[in-house]
């Protein structure tokens, strides 16, 4: 498959995934969309090529400020504070990966978002 009949596919799976999805099924989307996004960064990082390692950790960066901003922050209480905190801590090593061209962050960031993914789908098992 070429690489734009691949793009064309994921942009209509995309478009069908978000059609009708609840705010919930939306951060889950998001959420695997950043985790597929990591696993380019880490590669990109791997194999030195500094431009898409850019490209994709800035993305990645979008999304967490992304589900940041959605947080409601007054009517969250402390879980959502600290949500946010985590979402704010994430994008700093983000960073800090870019600029030291280290995968650690990226594999820590990756092990913390797969862990509130998981919270996030537990939320929508239970119907919420």
């Amino acid at each position: 498959m070429s690489h734009d009949a691949y793009q064309s596919y994921q942009t209509v799976n995309l478009h069908a995934q978000t059609a009708q999805a609840s705010p919930l099924q939306l951060v889950l989307v998001l959420m695997d969309g950043l985790l597929d996004e990591l696993a380019r960064a880490r590669a990109h990082i791997e194999a030195r090529r500094f431009e898409l390692k850019a490209a994709s950790l800035e993305k990645c960066v979008a999304i967490i400020n992304g589900l940041s901003s959605a947080l409601d922050l007054e009517a969250g209480g402390e879980v959502v504070a600290n949500l946010a905190r985590l979402y704010d801590y994430c994008a700093e090593r983000l960073y800090r990966a870019g600029v030291e061209l280290d995968i650690a962050p990226v594999d820590e960031v990756r092990t913390l978002l797969t862990q509130i993914r998981g919270g996030w789908q537990g939320v929508l098992a239970r119907g919420a």
